[in-house]
C-alpha cells in the first residue's frame, strides 16, 4: 500500500475487534496517526496486538471508552478528520436485545456522531454497518434476486423475525445517516458480509468461531447454509478508500462471494485433504449455485479488488492455527 495518510489524522473505535484491527494496521502502513478507542486500556487481549503494529509506537494513540457512556469518545476524536466508527456489539443470540445489542449500537453510535459533530475539523465519519441492514426488506428473497445498496433491511420485519443483529445494525445505520445529514458531516457506510481472513486480534470473534465451529465439526452457522463471504482485509482497505476517494458516498455492500456451504468444504477439502472429513464434497457434485448474489458494483468502483474465496479461507485456516485455535 502506498502512503497516504502523512500528517492526518483519524480515529478508530473498538479497535481491538476483528475488522478494526487490520484497519488500524492498514492506516498505520499508510502513514496516518491513529486515536483508537477500546473497552479497557487495562486488559492486554485489547491492546498489545495493536501496540506491536508497525508504526504504533509513532504513531498510535489509545484511549478508553464505551459506547454507553455519553461524551466518553470526546477526548479521542479531537483533532481527527475522520471517525471509523466499527464499535457495535456483534452477537448471534441474546437474552436482552434492548440492552445487549440495540442500545449500545444506536446510542453509541450516537454517542460517537455527538461528539465527532462538535469537533471543526472533523468532516467524514465511515461507518461500518452491515449486509444485516440490507439482507432483511419488507419482501423476501426471490431465487436469483442481485441485491444491491438500494436494499434497505425493514425495523419491524427484523422485529417480528427476532433478527435482533440485523435490527441493531438497521437501527444505528439510519440513525447514523439521519445524524450526520442534520449536522452537516460527510458519511461513507460500509457493509460487510460475513468477514473471515486471518485474525490480528489473540481472542476469537464471533464469525471466526463459526468457520472454525464448520472445520471441526462440520456445523453450519446458518441453518440455510448460505454465506455471503468477504476478506477482513478487503473490508478493512474498504473503509480507508471511503475516506480517501473523494468521490465516495452512501453505502457499500462488501461481500467478495455469496457461497453455499458445501462449496466451503470442498475449498477446505481441496487444501486440508488429510483433515478427512469432507471428502464427500471433493467432486463437486452436491454443489448448486447460490440462489442469489450481491453486486459487487459499487464496491469496486471504490476501488476494492476482492480477495479469491479460496485464498480468504486458507489464510483463515492458517491463522487459526498459527494461533492455536486449531490443531490438525
Amino acid at each position: 500500500m502506498e502512503m497516504g495518510g502523512e500528517g492526518k489524522v483519524v480515529c478508530v473505535t473498538g479497535a481491538s475487534g476483528y475488522i478494526a484491527s487490520w484497519l488500524v494496521k492498514f492506516l498505520l502502513q499508510r502513514g496516518y496517526t491513529v486515536r483508537a478507542t477500546v473497552r479497557s486500556l487495562d486488559d492486554p487481549k485489547k491492546t498489545e496486538h495493536l501496540l506491536a503494529l508497525d508504526g504504533a509506537k509513532e504513531r498510535l494513540s489509545l484511549f478508553e471508552a464505551n459506547l454507553t457512556e455519553e461524551g466518553s469518545f470526546a477526548s479521542a476524536v479531537n483533532g481527527c478528520e475522520c471517525v471509523f466508527h466499527t464499535a457495535s456489539p456483534v452477537l448471534l443470540s441474546v437474552s436482552e436485545p434492548q440492552t445487549q445489542l440495540l442500545d449500545p449500537a444506536v446510542k453509541g453510535t450516537l454517542n460517537v456522531l455527538k461528539s465527532a459533530a462538535k469537533v471543526p475539523s472533523l468532516k467524514s465519519v465511515v461507518l461500518t454497518s452491515s449486509m444485516a441492514a440490507v439482507m432483511f426488506p419488507v419482501k423476501p428473497l426471490e431465487l436469483g434476486d442481485v441485491i444491491d445498496e438500494t436494499w434497505f433491511s425493514d425495523p419491524e420485519t427484523c422485529e417480528q423475525k427476532k433478527l435482533w443483529y440485523a435490527l441493531s445494525k438497521t437501527l444505528a445505520e439510519n440513525a447514523a445517516v439521519k445524524f450526520c445529514k442534520e449536522n452537516g458531516l460527510e458519511l461513507v457506510v460500509i457493509n460487510p458480509g460475513y468477514v473471515i481472513g486471518p485474525i490480528l486480534q489473540p481472542t476469537l470473534n464471533l464469525t471466526s468461531e463459526g468457520i472454525m465451529g464448520m472445520i471441526e465439526t462440520g456445523k453450519e452457522v446458518f441453518p440455510d447454509g448460505i454465506y455471503r463471504l468477504v476478506d477482513v482485509r478487503d473490508v478493512a482497505n474498504a473503509h480507508i478508500l471511503a475516506f480517501e476517494n473523494p468521490e465516495a458516498n452512501g453505502r457499500y455492500c462488501t461481500v467478495g462471494v455469496v457461497i453455499r456451504s458445501s462449496e466451503i468444504m470442498k475449498i477446505l477439502n481441496t487444501h486440508y485433504p488429510a483433515l478427512g472429513r469432507f471428502e464427500r464434497y471433493k467432486d463437486g457434485k452436491c454443489v448448486e449455485p447460490a440462489p442469489y448474489s450481491v453486486s459487487r458494483v459499487r464496491a469496486e468502483s471504490l476501488g476494492i479488488n476482492f480477495t479469491p474465496v479460496d485464498i480468504s479461507i486458507k489464510d483463515t485456516v492458517e491463522s487459526l492455527k498459527e494461533k492455536n485455535f486449531l490443531s490438525f
